[in-house]
């Protein structure tokens, strides 16, 4: 897999963690042994929010009344059509069963989970799509209580288009709350709300570690970390829309990665060329993140061939991977490492971020190499069941029997004993007679 940097990230995609996690733990202490009360503490300390825990209908109503009718449409947009992806993976999902032998059977179920707990980031950026992909997929897996917490602006509240997208998701309850006290509330079943089976969407590095510690007591997405990008460009790319795309990505955050691999020198050099002026036309905010991203954490790598790209490519194992290339039906059909692919320059990453239907909440640090993102099967646990006559059973306990005697595990073996004695009396099974 020969390749060679044109440029070299200067740091990893890595936080300093130590004294994030001290925090957390502290914090999660206190809301465990103080609950509602701390919670309500740490919104008002942390957020500035003194209002009440939980949103009541008329201040979500009043909300999505101040949201244009325009934005509103494109809301309801993204609604539908995440809605009716999430609605296809379902489609794939089956109960089913077989006969192992005759007369045993087994089987699975798909049950979705009882509660879930939709983390929506409101701090540099107000994130409506959250609020989409989170919620609407759970709802389409089935979850009867889906509760959604944001960071609420002091005096204010959720920004309106939040609460508005919240609520059309689905949310059957929205809490005024961001970060660690957010996240225990619908974890702890605070403020009245059932305990939440699985924590999900994407937050900073505060929300980030307190889903990692609760993992185990309740399940989460995944573990997620700073997001990241890589296109795959050859030389029949655009180079404007490859850096264009490069840029809208690192303005996620400072530490935020962006890769470019490509076989073309050219195109190379000439997207590292225009990359600063367009990160110059940001506003403000966005372009001291897009800055620090490109600085610090973007590589340039240039292969010989387009397997070396691929191959490149699934050692990284990002989180979005664009392909601006030609024979997309190759990229499609070689590439295995990724959280979501996006194929050809008619499609780029902030479509699938906002509005095109798969879901953005996506496997990051390369954790892509083993796990695909959020998704309806995350809200659902596959379970199993088995039955049998007692003449499909009997191969199986005599099996049993002597396995488990193998392994020293003679209560187990006398399990299976018992019921060949009981099933087949006339033939004098005794307890140990199979071993």
């Amino acid at each position: 897999m020969p390749f060679t940097y044109l440029k070299k990230a200067a740091l990893l995609a890595e936080d300093a963690q130590a004294d994030v996690r001290v925090t957390v733990a502290e914090m999660l202490g206190r809301l465990r042994a103080e609950g509602d009360a701390a919670a309500l503490s740490y919104a008002e300390r942390l957020d500035g929010w003194t209002g009440s825990a939980l949103a009541t209908r008329e201040e979500i109503e009043a909300a999505s009344a101040r949201v244009s009718q325009t934005l509103k449409d494109d809301i309801r947009f993204a609604h539908d059509n995440i809605r009716r992806f999430a609605e296809m993976q379902k489609g794939t999902i089956r109960d089913d069963e077989i006969e192992i032998r005759p007369g045993f059977y087994a089987g699975q179920r798909n049950i979705p989970v009882s509660a879930a707990g939709a983390y929506v980031p409101g701090g540099r950026y107000a994130h409506v799509a959250s609020a989409l992909m989170t919620i609407t997929t759970a709802k389409v897996a089935g979850v009867r209580h889906v509760a959604a917490c944001s960071p609420p602006k002091p005096g204010v509240g959720i920004p309106d288009a939040i609460l508005f997208t919240m609520d059309l998701a689905g949310a059957d309850a929205i809490v005024n709350m961001g970060g660690v006290q957010g996240v225990a509330a619908m974890a702890m079943g605070l403020f009245g709300l059932p305990k939440a089976d699985i924590l999900v969407g994407p937050g900073n590095q505060f929300v980030a570690e307190a889903k990692r510690m609760l993992f185990g007591e309740v399940g989460i997405d995944m573990f997620a970390g700073p997001t990241d990008s890589m296109i795959l460009a050859d030389g029949t790319a655009d180079p404007e829309l490859v850096a264009w795309d490069l840029v809208g990505q690192a303005e996620h955050g400072y530490n935020s990665p962006v890769w470019l691999v490509t076989d073309d020198n050219a195109l190379a050099e000439t997207v590292m060329a225009r990359v600063p002026s367009l990160i110059a036309q940001l506003p403000d905010l966005n372009r001291r993140n897009a800055e620090a991203a490109w600085r610090d954490y973007a590589d340039v790598i240039l292969c010989d061939t387009r397997e070396d790209m691929a191959a490149t490519s699934d050692a990284y194992g990002p989180e979005h991977l664009q392909v601006m290339a030609e024979d997309l039906d190759w990229w499609l059909g070689r590439l295995t490492s990724y959280g979501s692919l996006f194929l050809g320059e008619e499609t780029t990453v902030a479509f699938g971020d906002k509005a095109a239907g798969p879901n953005h909440v996506l496997p990051t640090s390369g954790a892509a190499r083993y796990t695909g993102g959020l998704s309806v099967q995350k809200y659902m646990k596959t379970v199993t069941w088995q039955r049998a006559t007692r003449d499909g059973a009997r191969r199986v306990a005599e099996a049993t029997a002597r396995i488990s005697r193998l392994e020293g595990m003679e209560g187990h073996a006398r399990t299976a004993d018992i019921r060949l004695a009981k099933f087949f009396p006339e033939e004098r099974f005794e307890l140990g007679a199979t071993g």
